[in-house]
């Protein structure tokens, strides 16, 4: 698995990407986000938003975003294209934009999963994201969402952790 994911290049979200990432959007939710709210997001500030996308073969395979409120940062979206899942590559963009949302300052991390999403809940474990409460009927037809966070992700042992899961300590690509 671990080969697999050294194929992927990590770099900033473009506004070249948005159809791929429109696409994969539309393909991994119920409730998918439109490519116009993918836009308005490029348009956010750099302090305030940071999204990267992950390429094999020049490709966009998958992307994930966060938004900072203060020291917090709340990852909005991840999502990789479904025929490319299980290689680790999730995991590896997770990492990634957790390791420069550190670099810009962040100190914690929160996010919202469906209740019933036992995959991203696994995943999510990984990087000590722990429930600390719920928001019930949060998503559009009516399920709960799991709060999740981590605390003192700025630590250098939360660093080695992320590198461990496939950060790269701001590089894009390997």
């Amino acid at each position: 698995m671990r080969s697999e994911v050294t194929a992927l290049t990590v770099r900033e979200l473009a506004s070249d990407d948005l159809d791929a990432v429109a696409g994969i959007e539309q393909a991994s939710n119920p409730n998918p986000w439109s490519r116009s709210l993918f836009e308005g997001e490029l348009r956010m500030s750099p302090s305030e938003r940071h999204w990267i996308v992950g390429l094999v073969d020049d490709a966009v395979v998958g992307f994930a975003g966060a938004m900072f409120v203060g020291e917090d940062v709340h990852v909005m979206n991840v999502a990789v294209d479904p025929a490319v899942r299980g290689r680790g590559y999730g995991r590896a963009l997770l990492a990634e934009l957790l390791m420069r949302c550190v670099a810009q300052g962040g100190r914690q991390a929160t996010l919202e999963v469906r209740r019933g999403n036992m995959a991203a809940i696994a995943l999510y474990r990984h990087f000590r994201l722990g429930p600390v409460g719920i928001r019930s009927r949060y998503y559009p037809d009516g399920e709960d969402a799991l709060i999740l966070w981590a605390h003192d992700i700025d630590s250098a042992d939360y660093a080695a952790v992320l590198l461990r899961l496939g950060g790269r300590s701001g590089e894009a690509g390997d």
